[in-house]
Formats: C-alpha cells, structure tokens, sequence
C-alpha cells in the first residue's frame, strides 16, 4: 500500500474535523447576532435572532389607527420576513466560508 496516500488520508481527516470544529463555533457565534427587518421608513421594526426567533416589534406611534389594522399587520408580517431573509443572508454569508461552493443540501 502506498504510504503517501495514507498520510494525504489523514492530513485531509484533520483538515475535515477542523472545519467541522471551526463551522460549530460559527454556528455559535450566528445564534448569539441579531438582525432587524423594517418597512415603511422605520414605522414598524422586527428583531430576529440567529436562531430565526422574533425578539420585538416596534411599531411607531403614527402608525397605529384602529381603522387600518390590515395594514398594520402587513407592515409587521413584511417586517418579520425582511428580519428572517437577512438572517439567511447573514447565515449564508458566514456559514459559506467553510463550503466554498459545496453543494450541501440539507445543512443549513
């Protein structure tokens, strides 16, 4: 057997752990960020964490008439999903470093 091989085998294994090592301290690090989702010029604020979980909802004043209830509850759900599409962004974004164009279905 060649001996090389076993040596690039285990080289590559280590590489292997360090990134999973490296790619769970990211993941760590993702679930401590936060992110905020606004529309409307700032009148309604959403705050996500890395663990896609709503932390507040700020809604200004001047937007809050009993009479426009519908579009206060889009503004919040348009809020809420502009929050989550940059927490994918920001996950991506870091957890894209260890795949380097990987195709890994599945694994965030």
């Amino acid at each position: 057997m060649n001996r090389g091989g076993m040596g690039n085998m285990q080289k590559m294994m280590k590489q292997m752990q360090k990134m999973q090592k490296d790619m769970e301290k990211a993941q760590e690090e993702l679930a401590l960020k936060t992110v905020e989702g606004t529309v409307a010029g700032g009148m309604v604020t959403v705050t996500v964490n890395g663990q896609k979980e709503v932390l507040s909802v700020t809604i200004k004043e001047e937007v809050v008439d009993p009479e426009d209830i519908d579009m206060l509850q889009d503004l919040v759900l348009a809020a809420t999903n502009d929050a989550l599409k940059k927490m994918d962004d920001l996950t991506s974004d870091t957890m894209g470093q260890f795949t380097k164009g990987m195709n890994l279905p599945g694994m965030f």
